[in-house]
């Protein structure tokens, strides 16, 4: 009676310990690994195994901002199994990792602002035990990463990234968020843009590539939001000459003086280059208090066809 009494105060109980294969993946790929189990000083029966995936980030829920963290996924990985008194068992897994999967390295540098990391749960004798947060370290898909070289070889300069609560209007999405990031445009459109926010969305067939341009006012006119939409398989994203295309969206909104588009549309057709565009300095390191420069250098391939929308019918929901 004594043991149970500690074992409920989790003395001489279980003990589990869950060993990633690769902490280091790509969205869509497969998170390997095991859970291993120690029974401690009695047998225990355990009534599920649950990987919980988890983001801790600044969120965005409409208007307000907080530090949190959000599930994104769980797994069951083991149900109504028995361990024996000083027993060691080992439960494998495999889980595929969501294609919306926020990132958090690119060219080998972590980016500040989103923590992702595998949680294990276990349940036993009905509570509930969660264990420590295993990172996780997503790096960019190769249609992402040709995105992100362009933004680079074009000048911009990474400010940060955070997560939304939200849904984006007209994309179909599996998690409850999306990864925004933020970066500060080029010098020559200093006075007519403030920052570009960026937002991937990929799923097995390709990737939506979503931008939002914060413009400034001028004497007459307040600031405004403009909005740019591209989408290609990831096979048709590796052929499109990314830098052209972002190049003549960022024109055409620090050009015009109005929201872009009007719901109408704009470039749908297939502008396919091969020049190859990746040459630059790559990602600089992370400092205490500096942005991180982001160049190009990062293999991948993606773009698009675009649309443009105006603020207020983007997203749903959320004027955001």
């Amino acid at each position: 009676m004594f043991k149970k009494m500690l074992r409920a105060f989790g003395i001489g109980g279980p003990t589990v310990d869950t060993v990633l294969s690769e902490p280091h993946v790509y969205p869509g790929a497969t998170l390997s690994g095991e859970v291993r189990i120690t029974a401690g000083d009695g047998e225990v029966d355990i009534e599920r195994v649950t990987l919980r995936f988890e983001a801790r980030s600044e969120l965005e829920r409409g208007d307000e901002q907080h530090d949190a963290t959000v599930e994104f996924l769980h797994a069951i990985v083991a149900e109504n199994c028995r361990v024996e008194a000083n027993e060691h068992k080992v439960i494998p897994f495999a889980i595929p990792v969501p294609w919306e999967t926020p990132l958090n390295v690119v060219d080998g540098q972590q980016l500040p602002g989103v923590q992702l990391g595998v949680r294990t749960e276990l349940a036993v004798a009905k509570s509930v035990d969660k264990g420590d947060l295993d990172g996780l370290f997503v790096a960019p898909l190769p249609s992402q990463s040709r995105v992100l070289d362009a933004f680079g070889a074009l000048g911009f300069q990474f400010k940060s990234t955070d997560l939304e609560i939200a849904q984006l209007a007209g994309i179909e999405q599996q998690l409850p968020m999306f990864q925004e990031i933020e970066f500060y445009p080029p010098h020559q459109y200093d006075g007519r843009v403030n920052e570009v926010e960026l937002t991937f969305v990929a799923d097995a067939e390709g990737l939506h590539v979503v931008l939002e341009a914060d413009r400034r006012g001028g004497l007459f006119r307040s600031g405004e939001d403009a909005f740019g939409r591209f989408h290609r398989t990831h096979a048709e994203a590796e052929q499109v000459d990314w830098v052209a295309e972002l190049t003549r969206w960022l024109d055409e909104v620090a050009q015009r003086g109005g929201l872009l588009g009007g719901g109408h549309g704009h470039g749908h057709g297939h502008h396919e280059h091969h020049d190859d565009q990746r040459g630059g300095p790559g990602w600089g390191g992370v400092a205490a208090g500096a942005a991180l420069g982001v160049g190009a250098g990062i293999v991948g391939g993606m773009v698009v066809g675009e649309v443009i929308d105006e603020a207020g019918d983007f997203f749903e929901g959320d004027e955001d």
